[in-house]
């Protein structure tokens, strides 16, 4: 092994750039001292977090309360084997994408095969060259990374796929998901929820009179006042232009009506002053409840899009339940 740490040191400059061995946990486990005191040297001189074990069980046991980002695992060693312990670990599903690199004697390479079968990442030979193996970890640990990185990526891109982009509220692909999701719960279950209609009144006057901008302001202000008034259980969205959704579990007609009037009483008094001008606002609301009788969610869609349609006819600034 090459660890003489002046020699290790003047070589890993080029090595440690963009990547920060000091914000990773290397796991190193082996049953002979000398080659965790000669690994330690390497690791350490390279900047990374170390922790050893000298048998398998105790790298088992270990892993219960400590989360590394890589393991360096010995593949011979007494009662547990590298190949065991590393079928222990990816038994364990949150455990499949931390890298293991086998450490193996030349005459021990025909047990490779076995190892990778058992989700090994890679393998270095003994003598272990010290940047040869710094380079192998380097390489994992940023694949790793990477992977975290993409799944992240992947999950904002989810959640924006999901947000109306002018009010940060659901769109009408979350509600719809969200609404199917509740109707197959309570047809499952025997529960009961929700749907509110909820339509600006006079959008058409907002934007003509004050303009587009004014509008947008207007509609993220009542996304805003819907959103405050609701548990965190509920679902809020834009369905469409000035139209919004809400969806209420384990909430029957009386509830939705309470919550309904007082939804509208908020709107009909915030009376905003946007762009130097107070603008009046009020919202018309139609609501209806899950039935046994429904076959698909669109039963409860329709009738609360129908109980808009009747709270609109009557004047607005009302709401109005539509139960059967």
């Amino acid at each position: 092994m090459a660890t003489n740490p002046d020699e290790l040191s003047t070589k890993l400059s080029a090595f440690s750039q963009h990547h920060c061995p000091e914000s990773y946990l290397i796991m190193v486990v082996d049953d002979i001292s000398q080659n965790l005191h000669l690994l330690d040297q390497i690791l350490n001189t390279a900047g990374y977090n170390t922790t050893f074990c000298t048998d398998g069980q105790q790298a088992l046991e270990r892993l219960q309360f400590t989360q590394p980002d890589l393991i360096l695992l010995d593949l011979m060693m007494p009662d547990l084997s590298g190949i065991d312990v590393c079928r222990a670990i990816r038994a364990h599903p949150e455990q499949n994408e931390l890298p293991i690199i086998f450490i193996t004697a030349s005459n021990e390479r025909e047990h490779l095969l076995e190892a990778f079968e058992q989700g090994a990442n890679d393998y270095v030979t003994k003598p272990v060259h010290a940047l040869e193996l710094l380079a192998r970890v380097k390489t994992h640990l940023s694949l790793r990374q990477s992977q975290k990185n993409l799944r992240v990526a992947y999950q904002q891109l989810e959640q924006l796929a999901m947000l109306d982009p002018l009010t940060e509220v659901a769109n009408r692909r979350a509600l719809t998901n969200a609404a199917e999701t509740e109707f197959k719960r309570a047809e499952r279950y025997g529960g009961i929820f929700a749907v509110m209609m909820v339509d600006l009144d006079y959008f058409k006057v907002v934007n003509d009179t004050y303009g587009h901008q004014t509008g947008d302001e207007c509609l993220k202000l009542i996304a805003q006042t819907l959103k405050a008034y609701l548990r965190d259980v509920d679902h809020v969205g834009r369905f469409g232009g000035e139209e919004f959704m809400v969806i209420l579990p384990e909430t029957n007609i009386d509830q939705a009506l309470v919550l309904g009037e007082r939804l509208r009483h908020q709107v009909a008094h915030l009376c905003p002053k946007i762009n130097q001008r107070l603008v009046n606002l009020s919202i018309s609301i139609g609501i209806s409840v899950y039935h046994k009788a429904d076959k698909s969610v669109q039963d409860i869609l329709q009738r609360a899009d129908k109980a808009l349609y009747q709270a609109k006819s009557a004047g607005r600034n009302r709401v109005c339940p539509l139960v059967s």
